[in-house]
C-alpha cells in the first residue's frame, strides 16, 4: 500500500530533531582567521608564508570548492587566489592576491571579491594576482626564508601532486634566487589547525547531525534492490539539510563489496541476506563528518552477522572508554584490537589471539609483529583519525605517546571484514597453508560479511561527546527498519 506524499513528509518531520529544523549561527569570522595566521606566524618568527588557493575549474560541469589549508587561513572560497604573509618578529602582514573576472564572465559566475572589498570581507588588503610574481621576487631578495603551504586537497596524497600552481611558482622562484631557503609550511598550519575552536566544533557538530539524518533516512528506505538507492537517499538527505556536498566519496557496499574498505561504485544488487556497509557523511561550510553504519538489507541480522557486529560494536565501546582527555590514543586503539582478536579466536577465524601469518604486503614481522597477526587480516585498518576541514584532519598530538586533548575532533571506526578473497591473496608458504586449512570452513560460514561502525566525537571542557547520534545498536536499527513500509512513498 502506498503512503500519500503528505503523510510521508509529516512522518519524516516527526523523525527530525528540532535542532535540525533551523540553521546554526556558527561561522568562522575574519577575527578567527586572523588569529590563525597570528598563530602560524608565532611559529616562524620571521619569514614569508605563501599559500595558493584552488584553481578555477577547466570546465563548467563541477562546483568549485576551496583547498582546506587556504580556506583555514583566509575563509576565501573563490578560485585563483593566493595569500602572502610577511612575518617579522612573529607579527604577520597579510595580503590577498585576487583574480578578477571581466564583466561578461561575471554574468556567468558572479562577481568575485576584489581589492576594494577584500578588507571589509576578509580583514586583509587585496591586490591583483598579476602583481604577485614581482612581489614574490622582491621578498625573495630580502633573504627571508619562504614557507610554502602546498596547494593540495589533502596531505594523504600530497606526494602525488607535483605540478600544482604553488609548486611551479616556487620552483621558478628557486631558479631565479638559488640562495633562497624554501621550507614546507604545511606542518605549521596543521599544528594550528589541529585544535578546534568553539565555532569549528559547532560546524563539525552540524555536519555530523546532517550526516546522521542521512543514515537514518537510508535505514528507512524500503526494499532497496541496488546499492545506489541507498547512496541516493544518503546524499539527498545531506543536500536537503544544507550540506555543501558529501565529505568524501560515499561508500555503499553490499555483501562482498562491504569487505572492500573504499568501495565507491555503488552499482551492484543489494540482496536480502546481505549486510550493507554505508560509510558516508556530509560537508557543511567546509567541515566534514565521517559516519559508518552496517545494516541488513532484509531489516534483520542473521545469527552470524550478529556475532561479528557485536564484536565490532564492543570494540568501539571499549575504545570510547579510553578516548578521554589525557588518555592514550594508542591505548584506545590497542584495546579495540585486543577485544576483536579475542573474539575472532573464539569464533575460529584465527588459530589463536597471537597466531601469525606471512602477509602479502611488505612488512618486517620481527619489528612489527602486530601487522603479521592473523587477526590483522580481518581488521586491516586503524580506528581513529581527526576530522575537520578534511575528513582526515590533524589531531593535536600524534606518534607513540599521543594523548587525547580538549579541542580534538575525531572518529572511532573499528571493523571486521571476512571473505575468502583475503585468503586467496596470501603467499603460498607452510605457515599460510596451515592457517588456511584451519580457518577456511569458518570463513565460509561468515563469507562476504563486512561490518564497520564509525562515529564522530569531540572533546570539550566537559569531556568526550559523541555527536553522530544515529542508531547503532542492532535492536535499534532493526526497530527503525521495521518502520520502512509505513513511511516510504
Amino acid at each position: 500500500m502506498r503512503t500519500p506524499l503528505c503523510h510521508f513528509a509529516a512522518a519524516l518531520l516527526a523523525l527530525t530533531p528540532a535542532s535540525l529544523l533551523a540553521q546554526p549561527n556558527a561561522a568562522i569570522t575574519p577575527e578567527e582567521t586572523a588569529a590563525r595566521r597570528d598563530a602560524v606566524a608565532a611559529r616562524i618568527d620571521s619569514g614569508v608564508v605563501i599559500a595558493f588557493g584552488g584553481r578555477a575549474l577547466v570546465h563548467d560541469f563541477s562546483t568549485f570548492y576551496q583547498l582546506p589549508a587556504f580556506r583555514y587561513l583566509t575563509e576565501l572560497n573563490e578560485p585563483d587566489a593566493a595569500l602572502v604573509m610577511v612575518v617579522r618578529n612573529k607579527r604577520p602582514q597579510s595580503t590577498l592576491f585576487l583574480t578578477a573576472l571581466d564583466a561578461r564572465t561575471a554574468f556567468y559566475y558572479g562577481v568575485r571579491v576584489d581589492s576594494t572589498t577584500s578588507m571589509a570581507k576578509y580583514g586583509m588588503p587585496g591586490r591583483s594576482s598579476a602583481a604577485l610574481p614581482a612581489y614574490l621576487d622582491s621578498l625573495a631578495a630580502t633573504g627571508l626564508p619562504f614557507y610554502h603551504v602546498p596547494d593540495v586537497e589533502t596531505m594523504d596524497f600530497a606526494r602525488n601532486d607535483t605540478l600544482t600552481r604553488g609548486q611551479e611558482a616556487l620552483k621558478g622562484l628557486a631558479k631565479r634566487f638559488p640562495a633562497l631557503t624554501v621550507r614546507n609550511g604545511m606542518p605549521l598550519v596543521l599544528q594550528v589547525r589541529a585544535k578546534k575552536s568553539d565555532a569549528e566544533m559547532a560546524l563539525i557538530r552540524q555536519a555530523a547531525e546532517i550526516s546522521a539524518e542521512g543514515h537514518r533516512a537510508a535505514m528507512l528506505t524500503a526494499n532497496p534492490t541496488r546499492e545506489y538507492e541507498l547512496r541516493a537517499t544518503l546524499e539527498y538527505e545531506f543536500t536537503r539539510r544544507g550540506a555543501e556536498r558529501p565529505a568524501y566519496g560515499s561508500i555503499v557496499g553490499a555483501g562482498i563489496n562491504g569487505t572492500t574498505l573504499h568501495y565507491m561504485k555503488a552499482g551492484d544488487p543489494a540482496k536480502p541476506g546481505d549486510l550493507v556497509v554505508m560509510d558516508a557523511a556530509a560537508e557543511y561550510r567546509g567541515y566534514a563528518a565521517d559516519i559508518t553504519r552496517t545494516i541488513p538489507v532484509s531489516g534483520t541480522y542473521t545469527a552470524e552477522q550478529r556475532q561479528l557486529y557485536k564484536l565490532v560494536r564492543d570494540a568501539q565501546d571499549v575504545a570510547e572508554r579510553f578516548s578521554k582527555p589525557g588518555m592514550s590514543v594508542r591505548a584506545a586503539a590497542d584495546s579495540s584490537v585486543a577485544l576483536r582478536a579475542r573474539g575472532l579466536a573464539a569464533l575460529g577465524l584465527v588459530e589463536s589471539v597471537d597466531a601469525s601469518f606471512d602477509p602479502p604486503w611488505n612488512v618486517n614481522c620481527t619489528t612489527s609483529p602486530a601487522q603479521c597477526r592473523q587477526s590483522n587480516l580481518w581488521m586491516i585498518h586503524g580506528i581513529t583519525h581527526g576530522i575537520g576541514l578534511a575528513v582526515h584532519d590533524p589531531m593535536q598530538e600524534n606518534g607513540f605517546d599521543a594523548k587525547f586533548a580538549v579541542g580534538d575532533a575525531f572518529t572511532i571506526e573499528p571493523g571486521i571484514y571476512v571473505s575468502t578473497k583475503a585468503l586467496d591473496v596470501l603467499p603460498d608458504t607452510p605457515k599460510n597453508r596451515a592457517f588456511i586449512a584451519k580457518v577456511r570452513s569458518t570463513v565460509l560460514k561468515y563469507q562476504n560479511t563486512g561490518v564497520r561502525i564509525e562515529d564522530d566525537y569531540i572533546i570539550t571542557g566537559k569531556g568526550l561527546e559523541r555527536i553522530s547520534l544515529v542508531p547503532r545498536e542492532m535492536d535499534e536499527i532493526e526497530a527503525l527498519m521495521q518502520r520502512r513500509a509505513k513511511i516510504q512513498p
